[in-house]
């Protein structure tokens, strides 16, 4: 796995090696970037952005847009494994000075101390089994961590019945071989 573009571009990510952990696909990351360049449903900026990826694993969709030019990410994992794979990433490519890692439950969100602190794009990449998403959206809206601005991204499996439209406002979606990506902001 490799970073697919910015300064970063052909530096290798390190990948777990057992199969608890599902690396974002470099197709699909290519495909996230390319709508958030490109796009006129789901348009960002990543230069200069606050990202907070939830489920890091490895942290490739946090370091990509670090390599786009990101100021910060924020990293949620709690996997032992993916945690230290996502901190030798973090380490080998010299990001400790624009990352933070929470190594925690993601779910315990509200007890991390950013409460009105916004953010420009929301990365949720949980367990396609993870059956608890909308609770987690509704976190972060309490919370109040976003602005009418910040754009929330949900990597799911396409059969998945999550009834996220409820809680989002669904700019866009893709479908790339077992995943849906939806591109979306709070209502």
């Amino acid at each position: 796995m490799r970073i697919i573009g910015g300064y970063l571009k052909g530096k290798k990510l390190l990948i777990p090696l057992d199969k608890s952990t599902r690396p974002l696909k470099d197709m699909v990351r290519e495909s996230i970037f390319n709508i958030l360049d490109h796009s006129s449903k789901a348009p960002k900026n990543i230069i200069n952005a606050k990202v907070l990826d939830l489920f890091s694993g490895t942290g490739s969709f946090g370091i990509e847009c670090l390599s786009r030019g990101a100021k910060e990410v924020i990293f949620f994992e709690n996997y032992s494994n993916s945690l230290k794979i996502l901190k030798k990433n973090i380490f080998n490519l010299k990001l400790e000075n624009k990352t933070k890692i929470y190594e925690r439950n993601v779910y315990d969100l509200k007890e991390s101390n950013f409460e009105n602190d916004n953010f420009d794009i929301i990365f949720l990449d949980p367990p396609f089994k993870d059956k608890e998403i909308n609770d987690l959206i509704d976190q972060i809206k309490i919370l109040k961590i976003t602005d009418i601005n910040t754009l929330i991204i949900v990597h799911r499996n396409k059969k998945s019945e999550d009834n996220i439209s409820k809680f989002l406002n669904i700019l866009d979606e893709k479908n790339y071989g077992l995943s849906k990506i939806l591109f979306s902001k709070l209502i």
